[in-house]
């Protein structure tokens, strides 16, 4: 509740959150659920608690914003573009440096486990959960085939990016394209270790995801 309230803008950086005890009042919660959100607002750099100031929104570069609970609360309503470019911009970064590590370190469990993934996406699509959660395992398979430590970090945020965008694409109207054959480039390129054309692969792959991402958004407010 807090975290989106946040993430909404209904609660800006700078503005003190009320206390606990008008809080717990308000909304029917218990006082000790609200310091429990707190402290999960704390680890995630969207608050800061000091003794007599309370509990304060900070600036929204503090914010961790590849943590999947502030990812989902900020798709829980349309997120602002700049969020959306800045998560692109990211995956642009990352997954075709990814991919072409794949391409090159692979063994044969890490092309089992993209081999599957992209068999559920094929057999259930995008517009299911099961869809979904393949889609997650297979980018996430990438950046652990990678064999980079520091890569496999960025797993869960940028899964969760994936995943994100791709709901916001469905919510009002079906997908525009079928993004498996895409997704079937970077596969087939890891497996033939082709570090070129794995990146390449990957780098169309996230360069389509935000075309479609930009066109569901403009179809959504001309509507």
């Amino acid at each position: 509740m807090l975290g989106r309230a946040i993430l909404s803008g209904e609660y800006a950086p700078g503005d003190v959150l009320p206390g606990e005890v008008v809080f717990a009042e308000t909304n029917g919660v218990s006082r000790g659920a609200y310091r429990e959100a707190v402290q999960g607002l704390i680890a995630k750099g969207l608050v800061e608690s000091r003794p007599k100031t309370g509990t304060r929104v900070l600036p929204r570069r503090r914010w961790n914003m590849l943590d999947p609970d502030v990812l989902a609360w900020a798709f829980a309503d349309k997120p602002d573009m700049a969020l959306l470019r800045s998560l692109f911009e990211l995956r642009s970064v990352v997954e075709p440096a990814a991919a072409a590590f794949a391409a090159e370190r692979r063994d044969r469990e890490d092309l089992k486990a993209l081999k599957d993934a992209l068999g559920r996406m094929r057999r259930h699509t995008l517009s299911t959960e099961a869809g979904l959660t393949a889609d997650r395992d297979f980018h996430g398979a990438i950046l652990a085939a990678s064999r980079n430590d520091a890569l496999v970090t960025l797993s869960a945020g940028i899964t969760a990016a994936v995943a994100w965008t791709t709901q916001l694409k469905q919510r009002d109207r079906a997908l525009p394209r079928d993004p498996i054959p895409e997704h079937a480039a970077v596969y087939d390129a890891i497996a033939d270790g082709d570090t070129v054309q794995a990146a390449a692969a990957m780098r169309r792959l996230v360069d389509l995801a935000l075309a479609d991402t930009r066109a569901a958004l403009t179809d959504a407010i001309e509507g």
